[in-house]
């Protein structure tokens, strides 16, 4: 039999960490985080992590295992799932998946079959050299001439992303979106994937009031310690919540620009996570309304205990 995975996913601010501790509580469940920033330590306000309190004595895993100036990878995050959902399920437990970073939950709950050559370095550092004197914008250009597919899901700021694309097709002669086309369209894992979705307007005051929490909680310090620690050029910095803060610390914006900045930016990746879900994911949707919030949330659980029944 499939190992039975409940996956909890939607924007943000919507209300998924609330309901993942009820499932787990309920249906004596473990979590793991789907976010793929949570991961990094003394990144707390920014990915909205959970706190110990707020636990609530469910185990979680992923959260706090790597360093700002190391690497982490959808096809990191797919190894690291796969063997915690085997880890929680060999004590009877459910293994339950938070977050709404949507390629690396659908890499981890499709077996994503990513590439495996070895990273050619010279290709590599070729393409950095020449990203440093020229910008990103003629080695965006080259990859969506090359790979117009991948190109329309990378952001030019991506430079990490958009080296791995060019660099996988100069060293292979097969683009990202033909290892993607290889992939199974069926889990190995019985899922029930839930999605929490709002209204857009109340969606949206809500991710401008976290915005706000965020800043009253000590973001700005948060972030100004990465950056003065030396990480501003790293991986972990360019999510959102962090590289906004950067130009504010170089002078070339204010506070209250860059708060503004990082709402819009938390809106539009929202409106991304909805539409990734929506296209990519066989997901039962719930629509929440802050008020009536908890009796949403004992509908989903009774929906719950009959996914789990045959366990």
């Amino acid at each position: 039999m499939k190992k039975k995975v409940i996956a909890v996913v939607g924007p943000t601010a919507v209300g998924k960490t609330k309901l993942s501790i009820a499932i787990a509580k309920q249906y004596n469940g473990e979590i793991i985080s789907g976010d793929s920033m949570q991961v990094y330590k003394g990144m707390d306000i920014g990915t909205a992590k959970i706190t110990h309190e707020e636990m609530q004595g469910v185990p979680h895993y992923l959260i706090d295992i790597k360093k700002p100036d190391e690497s982490f990878s959808a096809a990191d995050f797919k190894h690291y799932v796969m063997e915690y959902i085997d880890h929680i399920t060999s004590k009877n437990k459910i293994p339950i998946i938070v977050g709404g970073s949507g390629l690396y939950i659908q890499a981890a709950l499709y077996n994503y079959n990513f590439p495996t050559h070895k990273k050619d370095d010279r290709i590599i550092q070729r393409i950095e050299k020449e990203i440093e004197m020229m910008g990103i914008e003629p080695a965006y250009q080259r990859l969506q001439q090359i790979d117009p597919q991948q190109a329309s899901r990378i952001h030019p700021n991506n430079h990490r992303r958009v080296i791995r694309a060019l660099e996988i097709y100069e060293s292979t002669g097969k683009t990202m979106t033909a290892y993607q086309k290889q992939q199974q369209t069926e889990s190995p894992y019985d899922l029930k994937l839930i999605g929490l979705e709002m209204d857009r307007t109340m969606l949206y005051d809500r991710i401008n009031q976290r915005v706000n929490e965020m800043i009253e909680k000590g973001l700005v310090e948060e972030v100004r310690s990465l950056y003065q620690a030396g990480y501003a050029q790293e991986q972990a910095m360019r999510a959102i919540g962090y590289k906004e803060f950067i130009p504010y610390f170089e002078g070339e914006s204010s506070l209250s620009e860059t708060i503004e900045t990082l709402k819009q930016n938390s809106r539009r990746y929202a409106k991304r996570q909805y539409t990734w879900f929506r296209n990519k994911m066989n997901v039962d949707w719930y629509s929440i309304i802050p008020e009536t919030i908890n009796e949403k949330f004992r509908k989903i659980l009774y929906d719950l205990a009959g996914f789990l029944k045959d366990r």
